[in-house]
């Protein structure tokens, strides 16, 4: 007897979920996760706007950037949506905006952790990422209020530096503002 080729998921598949969903192809799985819950979207959103102004818009920083939430990513046969993501604009000059996802690997993730994301967000996100030549990963645990910052070396990871608590931070490639890590997180006993 032979067992059954496991049907991959296709990206028709990821439409058809519920929009209440995040939706991933990773090696061919389809994977389906809630939307990030308070403390993940506070840290996710907070950060966003301290790294837009500077890098995006270049208010108080250096511009050169296009920062996003949650832009869908083809990279390969993978479709991943980290939480934030931001690209040189030397790399990517222009957001296409005649597609719903980005071809080309941005040059920064930040993956915003939760008890049910955060091993795939290590174990098979972490090596796409790698391999797809993103320069630098943030990953966020609003949880335990830490950060871990990455940059690539190759095809691994190097861990630059791993914060915690309120400490203020400049970390790569955004080391030229302050990031209070303090104002990510919720207050104790808030959900």
């Amino acid at each position: 007897m032979s067992l059954e080729a496991k049907k991959h998921a296709t990206y028709i598949d990821l439409l058809a979920l519920p929009d209440h969903l995040v939706g991933e192809i990773i090696a061919g799985e389809l994977i389906a996760s809630p939307r990030p819950g308070p403390r993940q979207a506070r840290a996710s959103s907070v950060l966003g706007s301290k790294i837009t102004s500077p890098f995006d818009e270049g208010q108080g920083g250096p511009g050169g950037w296009w920062i996003l939430d949650e832009p869908e990513l083809h990279l390969g046969q993978n479709i991943l949506v980290p939480d934030l993501a931001g690209w040189k604009k030397e790399k990517m000059p222009n957001i296409p905006v005649e597609q719903a996802y980005f071809e080309i690997a941005p040059n920064w993730v930040c993956e915003v952790l939760s008890n049910r994301t955060a091993g795939m967000d290590r174990v098979k996100k972490l090596p796409i990422y790698a391999r797809e030549k993103v320069d630098h990963v943030w990953l966020i645990d609003p949880d335990k209020k830490t950060l871990e910052v990455y940059s690539r070396d190759v095809e691994r990871w190097i861990l630059l530096g791993s914060y915690a608590g309120n400490e203020c931070v400049r970390a790569g490639p955004f080391d030229a503002v302050e990031i209070d890590l303090g104002s990510l997180w919720l207050p104790d006993g808030k959900q």
